[in-house]
């Protein structure tokens, strides 16, 4: 017998009535899936657990001083501090405490690490913003809500008082803590700066201490007093003219008494050679003199261990033994002068012009001391016009130091002043975090008890399990006729075969078969059905008896 080959024949179009067909040739495929979706969905969603939200919500209290008057030292937008703050609040040491302290998550812990508990409750805890408004300055956020999702109502109500709390104090926290920081930096920056201050202001002391006399500022008064100096050496150089030409007139009148006291003695030789003697001791009683005066003027400004002053004790010593020397050879001598034969009125004469000359050699002596003075005074004149020359000279030398130290201590000043500035206001803004006057958070509303739970939601789950389970018997049915390659009904024979039809025989079945195939077929289903009944009902009271 030869084999034919295999031919494909493409299926015909099907109409309403061949999915009609087909529907009640494979009822069993699409009504199982449908019957097993929705009885496992009722299971689900009976065996979930429910959920409830206890919602909390915190208020942001804005500063009561104006902030004209204080600045807070927390310049953070409120957005990004309850970011911050969140952080905090959800991070593992609190939430571990939490769930330690409440007991949350008992079957949780029984299988699971901490770590993944917390990040499952962590999504459990939701923490938005209720209103946003922005404004000009900056972004403010009124209000905004934390709320927290668990399976007892009662311990998430306590949850999210829990979390109030420590989201307020943690925001009280932080902003004292951020504002003793900002305090305590600006008041080092302070300290720092005044430290340099009081360095330049240091360097510009021994800076006018070393440079006295040739700053830039002192110009000035350097000119004036170099015109005083100046003019005191004028003065100084007259007045000592003045004396030499006093002293010239005086050795003048000086050498005509002597003169006349020479031709004197021609006349009387023994009152002469008298005076001589006289003249002798009152020229050692001069010195003598001069040389106390010149001590005393040197102990008005020195003392006994100079150099100068012990020269003159030294000099004074040998003028007084001089003149007792002299006295006594004048009175060893003893010269017989014999009064006959002179003139009483030579005599007188003489006596007057040695009292004259003796007047005379005191006012030279004197105008010589003065001139001494005036000499002296001249040098330290000269000395003070040469050390303000010298100054005047070394002022382009300074000026360029003295320029940079009066910059840097300007910019000292400066940063000084701004940093006193800030941390004046850094205080009063600590004190105002301290009396909790600041922009703070308060609870608006108390954590709410739910009574209603929000998850599941189990119509949804039925109907999106009864959904599934339809698609999934009509994808059955259709793959079971996509399957069967035989002939259904007369229109499948006409297209098919291509022949008229000219009659039918129905099928003959015997009828036990048949009627024990219908009962098995009940059975089955009614096994299932009441199967999955007892199932959901079971669900259900297990439900309503693990209800809180």
């Amino acid at each position: 017998m030869q084999v034919q080959d295999a031919f494909n024949v493409p299926r015909r179009a099907l109409d309403v009535e061949d999915y009609i067909d087909i529907a009640r040739r494979h009822k069993g495929w699409i009504f199982g899936p449908l019957f097993a979706g929705i009885v496992i969905s009722v299971v689900s969603a009976f065996l979930w657990p429910d959920t409830y939200v206890s919602r909390g919500s915190i208020k942001v209290t804005p500063q009561v001083v104006p902030e004209a008057y204080v600045q807070s030292n927390v310049n953070a937008m409120m957005s990004d501090r309850i970011a911050a703050i969140t952080q905090t609040v959800v991070s593992r040491p609190v939430l571990t405490s939490i769930i330690t302290q409440y007991e949350l998550y008992p079957r949780d812990r029984q299988r699971l690490p901490m770590e993944d508990i917390i990040e499952n409750m962590r999504k459990d805890i939701r923490i938005g913003n209720i209103v946003s408004v922005s404004s000009t300055a900056r972004d403010r956020v009124p209000a905004f809500e934390i709320a927290f999702a668990y399976t007892d109502r009662y311990k998430a109500q306590k949850v999210v008082n829990d979390l109030v709390s420590k989201f307020i104090d943690t925001n009280l926290r932080e902003r004292h803590s951020s504002s003793i920081s900002t305090t305590s930096l600006l008041k080092d920056q302070w300290d720092s700066a005044k430290k340099e201050l009081d360095q330049i202001e240091d360097k510009m002391a021994h800076f006018r201490e070393a440079n006295r006399g040739r700053l830039p500022d002192e110009m000035q008064q350097n000119f004036q007093q170099l015109n005083a100096v100046q003019s005191r050496i004028t003065g100084l150089n007259g007045a000592l003219s003045r004396v030499g030409q006093e002293k010239l007139m005086l050795e003048s009148q000086l050498s005509i008494y002597r003169s006349r006291l020479s031709s004197l003695a021609k006349d009387a030789q023994a009152p002469v050679e008298s005076v001589q003697k006289n003249e002798r001791l009152a020229e050692a009683d001069r010195e003598v003199r001069s040389y106390e005066t010149q001590l005393a003027s040197l102990r008005e400004q020195y003392k006994d261990t100079y150099p100068d002053v012990q020269r003159a004790i030294t000099m004074l010593n040998s003028a007084k033994k001089r003149k007792e020397q002299i006295a006594k050879e004048e009175d060893s001598k003893k010269p017989d002068i014999s009064p006959r034969g002179t003139n009483p009125q030579m005599v007188r004469e003489s006596r007057d012009l040695e009292s004259a000359t003796q007047q005379i050699r005191s006012q030279i002596e004197a105008k010589n001391l003065e001139a001494e003075e005036y000499r002296k005074e001249l040098s330290k004149a000269n000395g003070s016009a040469n050390q303000v020359e010298s100054q005047l000279k070394g002022i382009p030398m300074s000026e360029k130091t003295f320029a940079e130290l009066s910059r840097d201590r300007e910019m000292a000043r400066q940063k000084f002043a701004e940093l006193d500035v800030k941390w004046s206001r850094a205080k009063l803004a600590e004190d105002m975090e301290n009396r909790k006057v600041g922009e703070n958070l308060e609870q608006l509303d108390p954590p709410s008890l739910p009574f209603t739970p929000t998850q599941p939601k189990r119509p949804m789950i039925v109907g999106i399990g009864a959904a599934l389970g339809l698609i999934a018997g009509i994808l059955f049915a259709g793959a079971r006729e996509m399957k069967d390659t035989s002939l259904k009904n007369l229109k499948d024979v006409r297209a098919y075969t291509k022949l008229p039809i000219l009659g039918s025989v129905p099928l003959l079945e015997n009828d036990l078969v048949v009627k024990r195939r219908k009962r098995f077929a009940w059975f089955a289903w009614s096994v299932a059905c009441l199967t999955g009944i007892a199932v959901m009902s079971g669900s259900v009271v297990y439900y309503m008896a693990t209800k809180n």
